[in-house]
């Protein structure tokens, strides 16, 4: 299939697409309801507790009965990475490079059976699925060809001028030790296996501790490390509670590195941790956003329209860089919320492995109840509620956590402006033009994606005051959402990011190594 899926090709998929993901999903399914160890130094690990993982989409489909780690199984992990770190680190880059690109390859061999997998743990549609699978592929990909690019980041530096020696200088980057991943549930593949793929092939060794929303997503991804011929003890897959796992694993005295994609509240504690002790540890913080579009009177509104809807309401609103704030200038502001209107209400809610279906549950029951608080703190502080508003439950939407696109006009100052609900509700705001547009977008402490229509110099305006570390101009595809890595760099401002650096970026890789600067004189 010559066709090359991305969030911004997604759209239009050939025919071919559909039927392998539905010959997928009927496999899978059969495969529902299996026991799942922990995958610790090579082997399959069992567990003194394990839960069973029930599906978003019908809570009476049991996806698997799965493990769940202690803190005593985080030191086993962990002492099994620190085991592995001296051989990992010493194996030719060339080596390295090879394994992560065989991931790669076992990845997209099986990217209709784990795309299956995702869209009945998370709930995602199939093209999302299929999509967050083939992107952690490219993950994977393209970083073992970043270090090929950069000659494994080893460096011939200028001989010292002295009179009567040879003095040789050299630059190298090297690996920290054992790097700790910390995900969350909405893209359990590729917020893992991106941090993974860029520890390992800089030779890091890994501990990786998934969402217990989705374990059955970080398995897959334990098998195909495992399958490509790491060495025991290389990578180690752990999941269970943030207060007890995750927990454990910031903390633990041999972690040397931890990257953490999460709310802010949790990344700036465990970035301050990581910045205490004996010396200060790395720690990549992807912490969440509160993303704002502004559309001006100069700008297409059909095709801001469409960018609005896709980018609120993909993933039921359950991405950092969902879009959540709309300000438009009040000449076309009437215009605009009609065309939105439309869109969100011909949204069809369901089952997300149904082909009609576009958006699916969210993630579980607390995420559902928080809907419905939010919905009512709406309706409470003055804010009209122009679509959606509510809890679904007809027919078999009643077995599942389903919520209806909502769409909700409030005066700027509304409190919900400035937090992250993860939901899809998308807040609008009318405003007298750009600038005032961009004041309130700016008005917050984080800073991931925005995005923004008009003509070229509100393009212009717009790319120079902008606070946030993705931004998109006049995009159907999602005015807010869809960096693919070798496209769009991703990475936030502000309180959005610990690093200033982007995931995909050709600085992203340094951030899981330290430089040292080497002298030899003859």
């Amino acid at each position: 299939m010559t066709f090359k899926l991305t969030y911004s090709t997604m759209f239009d998929p050939p025919e071919e697409m559909h039927s392998r993901f539905e010959t997928a999903l009927d496999e899978v399914r059969k495969g529902c309801g299996a026991t799942h160890a922990l995958s610790v130094d090579g082997r399959d690990v069992a567990s003194a507790r394990s839960w069973e993982k029930r599906s978003p989409v019908d809570q009476r489909v049991v996806l698997g009965r799965f493990a769940l780690a202690d803190a005593e199984d985080v030191d086993r992990a962990v002492a099994a990475a620190k085991r592995a770190f001296d051989g990992w680190r010493a194996t030719p880059a060339a080596e390295r490079v090879r394994l992560v690109k065989r991931v790669a390859a076992l990845l997209e061999e099986r990217v209709f059976t784990i795309g299956a997998v995702v869209a009945l743990e998370v709930g995602k549609n199939r093209m999302e699925a299929l999509g967050e699978t083939q992107e952690t592929a490219d993950f994977f990909s393209g970083y073992a060809a970043e270090v090929e690019r950069n000659q494994a980041y080893d460096h011939v530096l200028p001989d010292d001028p002295l009179p009567g020696f040879r003095s040789h200088n050299r630059s190298i980057m090297k690996p920290h030790g054992v790097w700790g991943v910390i995900t969350p549930f909405n893209f359990p593949l590729a917020l893992a296996g991106g941090p993974v793929a860029a520890a390992l092939v800089t030779g890091n060794t890994v501990v990786f501790k998934g969402a217990t929303d989705t374990p059955w997503s970080g398995h897959l991804l334990a098998e195909c490390l495992r399958d490509a011929g790491l060495p025991a003890g290389v990578f180690n897959y752990v999941t269970g509670s943030g207060p007890v796992v995750g927990e454990a694993l910031a903390s633990h005295p041999d972690l040397a590195g931890l990257t953490f994609t999460g709310s802010h509240e949790v990344g700036m504690s465990l970035y301050r941790r990581m910045a205490s002790g004996p010396y200060p540890r790395p720690c990549i913080a992807e912490m969440g956003g509160k993303n704002p579009c502004v559309v001006t009177a100069r700008g297409d509104l059909e095709r801001a329209a469409t960018g609005i809807v896709r980018s609120a309401y993909g993933l039921t609103g359950q991405k950092c860089s969902a879009l959540s704030r709309v300000y438009v200038e009040g000449d076309v502001a009437d215009a605009l919320l009609a065309k939105v209107v439309e869109k969100t209400e011909a949204i069809r809610v369901g089952d997300p492995c149904v082909r009609e279906n576009w958006m699916g549950p969210v993630i579980n029951g607390a995420a559902a109840e928080s809907y419905e608080r939010y919905c009512g703190q709406l309706r409470r502080d003055g804010a009209r509620i122009l679509v959606g508003g509510t809890r679904l439950t007809d027919g078999a939407l009643a077995h599942g956590f389903f919520v209806a696109p909502t769409v909700a006009e409030a005066p700027p100052d509304h409190p919900l402006f400035r937090e992250e609900m993860f939901q899809p509700i998308v807040m609008v705001a009318r405003v007298k033009d750009l600038r005032e547009g961009m004041a309130h977008a700016n008005d917050t402490t984080l800073g991931l994606t925005a995005g923004c229509y008009g003509d070229d110099e509100d393009a212009r305006y717009f790319l120079d005051h902008t606070e946030a570390g993705v931004t998109y101009v006049n995009r159907p595809q999602g005015a807010t959402t869809g960096a693919w890595p070798g496209y769009q760099p991703f990475g936030g401002w502000k309180g959005s990011g610990s690093t200033g650096k982007a995931i995909g970026s050709v600085y992203y890789l340094p951030l899981y190594l330290r430089e040292q600067s080497q002298t030899v004189v003859e």
